[in-house]
């Protein structure tokens, strides 16, 4: 890596807690860390899905709207995001098991606050809390595989810990979905609060990661990297609602008639900026910094991270995207839809864990150019063929070759930047996983509705303007300026209430049924061709570099300089 400082032994307490290598081979260690490791990446998975599947019945029992379980997830998702960086500090500097047992009794704590709600603030607390305390967790769960696991056993835990959390969401639809539908969804989070208690124990048989105290924390970067995020994130979520750029009637305020989403959205890029301009002031300064550049310091490096945020965006938007088709267009339940894409999780976990064998084999950039190729082409598919009267079976098969690419390219692009950063950053290396995940997750479904939305309200206007068979005294009592998904039934209900004649109301029905599918499909290629644009950066990817992780950050000084004893990594 060039224009590096030499990389610098960690610490040398964290030298013995090393699992021990044999003569002439690799040691195997437990895989009981990993159990650790896997259990809470699908506690904390487990949160949001748990919720999504259970929607009815959690706004029915607490008297509150589908969108406020939306806001509910999308708030815990962004107090992850916007203080992950600060946790992977927090966690190195007081120890990281430690930090892990706090961060895992309070997460069980508000998951009982979540099951116990009466009313939709309680819910709405209990998310914000456990999304803030996995802003510790998640870089815990790096250091714990980088001080346990070594060589080719450390890539399969890291590939085990990405396929947690498709297993998760598997788990989510077949146990919080049956409990949803039975003896209701509590229970659900009240397993949560057992999970964490089942981690917090199992942590005691886990080696303790020393702490570093010698780490200074950046307040002040902490605070512009947090602010910068939510402004990104309110400002992606609110596209649909508030308008992309027009303000709607629900936006919380304008700018001269504009949304204040595109507003926040570019507040938040400027003050991300001003994020990575402080960081390296302060890294030239020798001054101890809230994230170390290091991570991305390289074009490879970057390389990689862009091919895993578009990964992640062009999958949890087809996630999106596939569910509103089977709803809006097939007509499926909640329930009937949550086991369609069982197969898609299925195969995410399954490319995740079996990727790491390819390594010694087959160069990261091309298991990467073919991945994204596979994910355009399995999208294109869909995209060219989905019908109104087209069965399950295809949108399945689809599924799973997408997931199967997907699952490969997430795993694969942390392995090869865990493995081409510097070797003792693997807590920043986890806590930028962690907000690219997040991130791009988030912001992906927030484009995919806007843009899926967008679509299909100029197409829908468009049609019914100049449509002959709907007369102006009809289009005058349609609401066209809140155009959305609806199925037929629900469009049915809402011309009952006006004057429209039979014949009308098969020429809406038709009309909304032909533009659903031009507005999904036209969404559906918009995201196989920029699946096709990352195979360019996929090819600047670093070789896959095999081999032990050290725990913590460089041996430094108060000032967070590197000290001139530290004895350079052999």
């Amino acid at each position: 890596m060039a224009n590096r400082p030499p990389l610098v032994a960690p610490p040398k307490e964290a030298e013995d807690v090393r699992p021990p290598e044999e003569a002439g081979g690799e040691a195997r260690a437990s895989w009981l860390p990993l159990l650790v490791v896997v259990l809470t990446q699908i506690q904390v998975s487990f949160t949001v899905n748990a919720l999504t599947v259970s929607m009815a019945g959690v706004t029915s029992d607490l008297g509150i709207a589908p969108t406020s379980i939306g806001t509910a997830i999308t708030t815990g998702t962004f107090a992850m995001a916007a203080f992950i960086l600060l946790g992977a500090k927090i966690g190195s500097k007081f120890g990281s098991r430690l930090v892990f047992q706090l961060a895992v009794v309070i997460h069980g704590l508000a998951m009982g606050v979540v099951a116990l709600a009466v009313n939709g603030g309680m819910l709405l607390a209990g998310q914000a809390i456990g999304g803030a305390v996995i802003a510790l967790l998640a870089p815990t769960l790096t250091v714990f595989i980088a001080d346990n696991y070594r060589g080719s056993q450390q890539a399969q835990a890291i590939g085990y810990l990405a396929a947690a959390i498709p297993a998760a969401g598997v788990l989510a639809l077949l146990i919080a979905g049956t409990l949803a539908s039975t003896i209701g969804w509590r229970y659900s989070f009240g397993l949560l609060v057992a999970l964490a208690a089942l981690n917090l124990f199992l942590s005691f048989r886990v080696r303790p990661v020393p702490a570093q105290r010698h780490l200074g924390i950046d307040w002040v970067g902490a605070l512009l990297s947090s602010t910068a995020i939510i402004l990104l994130s309110v400002g992606f979520s609110g596209l649909t609602a508030w308008g992309p750029l027009i303000a709607k009637a629900n936006a919380p305020f304008n700018v001269v008639g504009l949304s204040p989403a595109p507003f926040l959205i570019l507040l938040g890029i400027v003050l991300g900026q001003v994020f990575f301009s402080w960081t390296r002031r302060r890294q030239a300064a020798n001054q101890p910094q809230l994230f170390s550049l290091d991570v991305i310091d390289t074009a490879e490096e970057r390389a990689t991270t862009f091919c895993m945020a578009t990964m992640l965006f062009v999958g949890t938007a087809a996630n999106f995207l596939i569910p509103l088709y089977m709803q809006m267009v097939q007509g499926l339940s909640s329930l009937q839809t949550s086991f369609s894409i069982i197969p898609y999780t299925l195969s995410i976990f399954i490319a995740n864990t079996l990727v790491a064998r390819l390594y010694d084999r087959v160069p990261p950039r091309t298991i990467a150019r073919i991945g994204f190729v596979v994910v355009a082409a399995a999208l294109a598919l869909i995209g060219f063929t989905i019908r109104n009267e087209w069965g399950q079976l295809f949108i399945v098969l689809g599924l799973i070759t997408l997931g199967l690419a997907q699952g490969a390219i997430v795993a694969l692009v942390f392995n090869t930047l865990l493995s081409a950063s510097p070797k003792e950053l693997a807590g920043d290396d986890g806590a930028w996983r962690g907000l690219v995940h997040n991130i791009s997750g988030s912001v992906g479904i927030a484009v995919a509705g806007a843009v899926a939305v967008g679509l299909l309200s100029t197409l829908i206007v468009n049609n019914i303007v100049n449509n002959p068979l709907i007369p102006p005294e009809l289009k005058a009592q349609i609401n066209l300026d809140n155009v959305n998904f609806i199925t037929n039934e629900q469009l049915e209900d809402v011309l009952a209430q006006t004057t429209a004649t039979p014949e009308q109301v098969d020429e809406a029905v038709r009309v909304n049924a032909e533009m659903r599918l031009r507005s999904l499909r036209a969404s559906l290629l918009l995201l196989s061709g920029l699946a096709l644009l990352a195979v360019i950066p996929a090819g600047k990817m670093p070789g896959y570099v095999p081999g032990d992780i050290p725990v913590g950050y460089p041996a430094e000084d108060g000032g967070g300089r590197i000290r001139d004893d530290a004895a350079p990594a052999s």
